[in-house]
């Protein structure tokens, strides 16, 4: 059962396909589901692709393809005079509620950008960019991915230039390395700890000072699950 607005983004895309033979910008999606951030449709198309009504090929800009059709869906376009301009190819052993699971046990997640101090996670999320990460690096729930720029978590092993993966959620135990937006508009991946009415945001690295804020200046984006490095 898909909801109003999956629903509502599987029609558009699908009969945009069939009209222009390529799949709508996430722009032209936004506009037409009348959505005020791009991170809404990241957020659709994820969930279409958990329940596999849609594939996102890799490595393909505005490569999106309709597997299958909501049941409403189907005598519509059965009775359409377009024939549908996708690739179709044999999804008989895709287990259905894996994302975009390939032959090798890897996923494509979301990758918003850098993490750094002046840029809200909203704005980090307007990004196209996906990255494959093995699924063993996955639990439940949401991820996401961040590239890390500075040396404030050296010692917790986490270099300029890793990308963390991170299990989107507002909450986190004390101790855990949490994604954190301060006052609003500033992100920052820290140790959590919490002191009384206060939290302090740890680096791991004796150069940085820890910030020590009033709870309620502090929300938790998510914590840090699994970390990718290049060589």
């Amino acid at each position: 059962m898909l909801t109003a607005k999956q629903h509502e983004l599987l029609v558009f895309i699908d009969r945009h396909l069939r009209e222009t033979g390529c799949s709508p910008s996430f722009e032209e999606m936004k506009e037409a589901l009348d959505l005020r951030s791009k991170s809404g449709i990241h957020r659709l198309i994820s969930a279409l692709e958990e329940r596999g009504f849609l594939r996102r090929h890799k490595h393909r800009a505005r490569a999106l393809e309709v597997v299958k059709l909501s049941e409403d869906m189907q005598p519509q376009r059965e009775a359409s005079r377009f024939a549908p301009n996708v690739i179709q190819g044999n999804f008989s052993g895709k287990m259905p509620g894996v994302r975009a699971a390939n032959e090798a046990g890897a996923v494509s997640l979301p990758l918003y950008g850098k993490i750094a101090a002046g840029l809200p996670i909203e704005a980090l999320r307007d990004s196209e960019e996906q990255i494959e990460v093995p699924v063993s690096l996955l639990g439940n729930g949401e991820h996401f991915a961040l590239t890390v720029e500075g040396d404030s978590m050296i010692e917790a092993g986490i270099l300029d230039g890793d990308t963390v993966i991170i299990r989107r959620g507002d909450t986190a135990e004390n101790g855990q390395i949490i994604v954190a937006l301060v006052d609003e508009n500033e992100v920052t991946l820290k140790r959590l700890r919490r002191r009384g009415q206060s939290i302090a945001l740890e680096p791991a690295n004796v150069r940085y000072e820890t910030k020590i804020l009033p709870a309620e200046r502090v929300k938790v984006q998510g914590r840090l699950v699994g970390l990718l490095r290049q060589y």
